[in-house]
């Protein structure tokens, strides 16, 4: 699909959740009002909240190619990270030299993950699925009896690690392994309490069910062989420990973050002080970083963005509903939480609260990537139809 040249130039900076998100409803709410450019230094989006699934082959996180996704929705995309921003001249400048001109950015780079301690699995670091496979393989031989799981500091989106830890804790009692300790330790005073209180004692429940102990209002610093949970002091011996990474924000020159390095925005996106430029995700101050929060964010950005462009009246600030799927090896719970405005007790339950029944529960995104996967899922089962057909035709010389 062409691009009309009198459109808004929208510059969307990023191929994650926030980024993608933001495409499908630019192009829903504005069509051919803007004329849309994905700029990221990867080649495609990895649906990442799976991964914590891949070490115990209970899931994967699938991948889409991002000129794919791009030329769907009518959009260019161009590989390229983008090294600063040029807000005088409407302009962002990439690491190959090269500038792209915009009548509205969008900054949806996501955060910055690394280790925060030294003597820890790192979840979503590279090699970690490697190393929780080796973690797996040792509690199996018996060379490790300890694991403790824990939450850094500055962390908010905790929710990865209980899966970790539940899943596996019921694959050390699939192998007959009951006597390894497991221990959660997350400066949270009840588990999972950013969903609320009816989350926080179904998952307090699901932990004492899986023999780990939860130790909360905890800031832990780990050393080889132990943990120590702040404040009192209290040692924990290990012989593997877990962790979520740290997280800081994308630091883009030419735009205003905070000390470190996350970029604000007022309750559409808009970034204050810089003319044109909006950001959504988990690059932004708002400190939970999770990917639904990051659709809702990027729906208020595109609203605002099609209503200053006359497709839409009364665009709708970013109201953040939390909604999480717990994976845990056997019964999975969907937990939903409306973060501002007192939002009550939260949701729990073994059944969807929301559909598709995804990960990321995204307006458009979800459906989108659904879409997708069941597309594919059907050329493949014509393909493996075909392969079928064609190896019972029967070969030209028989019966000669």
């Amino acid at each position: 699909m062409n691009q009309p040249t009198d459109s808004s130039k929208v510059l969307i900076v990023g191929g994650g959740v926030a980024a993608i998100e933001t495409l499908l409803a630019l192009r829903d709410l504005a069509g051919d009002r803007v004329a849309v450019t994905l700029v990221a230094p990867e080649t495609a989006f990895t649906y990442r909240p799976m991964k914590v699934a891949e070490p115990f082959a209970l899931g994967h996180a699938a991948s889409y190619e991002l000129d794919r996704i791009a030329a769907d929705l009518g959009a260019t995309f161009v590989r390229d990270r983008v090294a600063e921003v040029l807000p005088e001249e409407r302009r962002v400048r990439c690491a190959s030299g090269e500038t792209l001109a915009y009548d509205r950015l969008v900054l949806a780079t996501g955060a910055k993950a690394g280790p925060a301690f030294k003597h820890a699995i790192t979840f979503g670091d590279d090699p970690a699925e490697e190393r929780l496979h080796g973690m797996l393989a040792d509690l199996e031989q018996g060379y490790a009896r300890r694991v403790a799981f824990v939450v850094p500091g500055e962390t908010s989106w905790t929710l990865p690690l209980y899966e970790l830890a539940l899943m596996t804790a019921r694959q050390a009692w699939s192998m007959g392994m009951n006597d390894i300790a497991f221990t959660l330790v997350t400066p949270e005073e009840r588990a999972l309490g950013m969903f609320g209180a009816a989350a926080g004692d179904t998952v307090a429940e699901l932990l004492a069910a899986h023999g780990i102990e939860f130790v909360g209002s905890s800031y832990p610093s780990v050393g080889r062989g132990y943990v120590i949970a702040d404040p009192g002091g209290r040692r924990i011996d290990v012989d593997r420990v877990v962790a979520l990474p740290a997280l800081d924000g994308p630091d883009l020159p030419g735009v205003p973050v905070d000390s470190r390095g996350f970029v604000p925005v007022d309750p559409h996106g808009r970034v204050p002080g810089v003319d044109g430029v909006y950001a959504a995700g988990d690059g932004t101050t708002f400190p939970i970083k999770q990917g639904g929060l990051a659709t809702q964010q990027a729906d208020a950005v595109a609203e605002a963005i099609a209503a200053e462009l006359g497709a839409l009246e009364d665009p709708e600030p970013f109201r953040p509903v939390l909604r999480g799927l717990l994976l845990t090896g056997g019964d999975d719970r969907y937990l939903r939480h409306t973060v501002a405005g007192g939002g009550g007790e939260g949701e729990a339950a073994g059944y969807t609260l929301w559909w598709p029944p995804t990960k990321i529960a995204g307006r458009y995104l979800s459906a989108y990537l659904f879409g997708q996967d069941e597309a594919e899922a059907l050329q493949k089962a014509r393909t493996e139809h075909l392969e079928v057909e064609l190896a019972l035709e029967p070969h030209p010389s028989a019966g000669s």
